[in-house]
């Protein structure tokens, strides 16, 4: 098999770069620069990516992301794209935010500038975007034609984010490593189209280390909004370890069982990352892993305040047989959980799921 490795054409990381923005720009565009950014971006540092802008004397429209990434969103920005002739998009904002300019970028066949103003998913580095409906339950994948053409990390606006946020990215970034060594244990293709590269499960697994080496530490300094070396490495690990990982490693269970548990509306609360940790617990549960192994990754979640229940993640009170719909939501037909080296039945995921609650709990 083919190997293939998925990767940014740059990926920016420093403090005050979302100053940067219209030098960059400039790189790649002439015409006029399309800034969708999200609700809290655009109240909280509107006059600062404005100025950027201003000072270059470059072209802009600034438009506030409608808070879901669906193909309704997805087409009012197009349409509004074309009118204001603009012929770069950038995405300023939460992972859903970045995954509508991504879609508005492959659909128009323009350049595209991620910001991220949060570490909260590994969206940001791939050519993939999560398509989900008005209503917030997830729809299908889009894979796209390339990766971002940059990824700029501003570590100030990202260390004023709440805490939560850096968590929930963690939880993301958890699953990288597990869902990569099953696709690799199955010859499974990666998102990429391809087999994976020794790099990309090098890197999945630093991902994995480095959130163990400095999740906690990290978390406390962004309580306290301050950046440390930990704040540094746990954005990397988030962002782009996670994002080079997972679309060049693969995905597996943790994320097919996220998919699942979004048929939920009780848990639409709850942020991605933080399904998804619960999905890695539950993967590592249908791998039949050893306690030990399991209790590390369960304390850790417990450490920096991922949820490790159902009852943490609102679904307590869900029945058994609701549960089974989650279940078999999670292996439905194209879901990346027949990437695991064994066959996975709807069967075998809610008996996981009701032993990863159990595991949680104790």
């Amino acid at each position: 098999m083919t190997k293939i490795i998925n990767s940014p054409s740059k990926y920016i990381q420093g403090k005050d770069e979302i100053a940067n923005l219209a030098t960059y720009y400039k790189l790649r565009g002439n015409s006029g620069a399309y800034l969708l950014v999200d609700k809290f971006i655009f109240d909280n540092f509107k006059d600062k990516i404005v100025e950027s802008f201003e000072k270059e004397g470059v072209n802009y429209h600034i438009e506030v992301f409608g808070g879901e990434c669906s193909k309704n969103e997805i087409n009012r920005n197009i349409d509004i794209l074309k009118e204001k002739k603009c012929d770069a998009v950038f995405g300023i904002g939460g992972g859903k935010t970045l995954d509508a300019a991504k879609a508005v970028s492959y659909y128009e066949n323009i350049p595209v500038f991620i910001v991220p103003t949060i570490a909260s998913t590994d969206a940001p580095c791939s050519a993939l975007s999560v398509i989900y409906t008005p209503n917030g339950e997830f729809k299908e994948y889009l894979f796209l034609k390339a990766n971002p053409d940059m990824v700029i990390m501003d570590t100030d606006v990202i260390v004023n984010a709440p805490a939560r946020l850096l968590v929930a990215g963690i939880g993301d970034a958890l699953a990288t490593y597990y869902e990569a060594k099953a696709c690799v244990d199955s010859n499974a293709s990666s998102i990429a189209g391809g087999g994976i590269t020794k790099a990309a499960i090098a890197i999945a697994e630093l991902c994995k280390d480095t959130l163990f080496q400095d999740g906690l530490k990290a978390k406390i300094a962004v309580e306290n909004k301050v950046v440390t070396q930990a704040v540094e490495n746990i954005i990397e690990a988030n962002t782009y370890l996670s994002g080079i990982g997972f679309e060049s490693g693969g995905l597996a269970a943790a994320h097919a069982i996220h998919n699942g548990l979004t048929i939920l509306e009780e848990g639409h609360h709850v942020y991605h990352g933080e399904k998804v940790a619960f999905g890695t617990i539950t993967q590592l549960v249908l791998e039949n892993r050893c306690l030990c192994e399991i209790k590390k990754v369960v304390e850790f979640c417990k450490s920096v305040g991922l949820p490790t229940t159902l009852d943490e993640l609102g679904m307590g009170s869900v029945s058994k047989e609701r549960l089974y719909e989650v279940a078999k939501a999670s292996t439905a037909e194209g879901e990346t959980i027949h990437n695991m080296p064994f066959k996975v039945t709807a069967d075998d995921v809610f008996a996981a799921i009701l032993v990863a609650d159990e595991l949680g709990k104790n």
